[in-house]
């Protein structure tokens, strides 16, 4: 039987015409995570929209390392994240 595994959503929408400069911030941020996760992926979408997912080998409540928020300059409303977990 396989770890359970747990994946992390972190969206956040940069002010206007910031959009690939959200998703550097992002790029590194993720890359500086406090541990390696078994996945990550860096997605965009319009209105400068950055959505980062990772994926953890662990439970849903476990304390997992996730991204901070930007400064509140560069993004346009408040970070939003999930958590999901893994049914086999």
């Amino acid at each position: 039987m396989s770890a359970p595994t747990v994946a992390l959503m972190w969206e956040a929408r940069a002010i206007e015409g910031r959009g690939a400069e959200l998703l550097e911030w992002a790029r590194a941020r993720s890359a500086e995570l406090a541990r390696e996760p078994v996945r990550r992926e860096l997605l965009r979408a319009p209105q400068d929209r950055v959505l980062v997912i990772t994926w953890w080998e662990g439970s849903y409540g476990d304390e997992l390392p996730e991204l901070p928020d930007p400064h509140p300059e560069l993004i346009a409303r408040p970070v939003h994240r999930w958590r999901f977990e893994s049914v086999g």
